[in-house]
């Protein structure tokens, strides 16, 4: 079985599947999180301002990210820089411009909740998306396996020669556990915090270790920069549970 193609030709028009995947996942993560909120008593009518915000400066962040751990071939390629069809958004980057942006944001637009519980509403619903844009994101893009493979569950991917891990596939398996975690400790009623908590930790620990033991190296400093910013987050997630126990 050949790679799985990553874009769709019509005529002179081109449909990447690769953005087809992280459509579907944002659109699965912003009903999810107005469901959430909604069973929570909070307000959905401005959601939508919150998940714009969300979803630009992510993007945003995680583009940044890519350009400047991999800066070597982007300096001599700035027809490449807005190429995101070719895939090349770093998880963390995202993550480091997205969450100061949903705080401003969640402290406008829902002031009387508390950070810990409104993480707790909206956590799960990103684990969600994350789950469905791992499967039908970098499953479909340029170069999206890892590491190469001879074992049988091993993928071929344009861009890369021989069968590599399927770490978008494994990634996705790995997001939807921690959100069915997740889900389970929020029925025990723990302190406010404490679901995101738990979420954060782990998925910051399993994205560590994925990119130390399945990703491929063509970018040693924004691998190790990964690993890093993997430990960190749970570090914060840990925290997070801790201060929720004490209260």
């Amino acid at each position: 079985m050949g790679p799985f193609p990553t874009q769709l030709n019509f005529g002179p028009f081109h449909f990447y599947l690769y953005g087809l995947g992280l459509g579907v996942a944002a659109t699965s993560a912003f009903y999810y999180a107005k469901r959430r909120l909604a069973k929570a008593g909070l307000a959905t009518d401005p959601f939508w301002i919150f998940a714009t915000g969300l979803l630009v400066s992510g993007l945003v962040g995680a583009r940044l990210a890519h350009l400047l751990t991999n800066w070597s071939f982007y300096r001599h390629n700035p027809g490449q820089w807005l190429a995101l069809w070719n895939g090349g958004l770093a998880s963390f980057g995202g993550i480091a411009l997205a969450i100061p942006t949903g705080l401003i944001l969640r402290r406008r637009l829902w002031p009387q909740v508390s950070p810990a519980q409104f993480l707790d509403r909206i956590v799960p619903a990103l684990l969600v998306g994350w789950a469905v844009g791992r499967v039908l994101g970098p499953q479909f893009m340029y170069a999206g396996g890892g590491h190469l493979t001879h074992q049988w569950f091993g993928v071929y991917y344009h861009g890369q020669i021989g069968k590599r891990v399927p770490v978008p596939l494994i990634q996705g398996m790995e997001d939807a556990a921690i959100w069915l975690g997740a889900i389970a400790l929020e029925r025990k009623n723990f302190g406010a915090g404490f679901v995101s908590g738990f979420a954060i930790f782990t998925w910051g620990l399993v994205r560590s270790l994925d990119e130390y033991l399945l990703l491929g190296q063509n970018s040693h400093s924004g691998s190790i920069g990964v690993q890093i910013s993997g430990i960190v987050l749970a570090l914060l997630g840990a925290l997070l549970m801790f201060r929720s126990t004490r209260n």
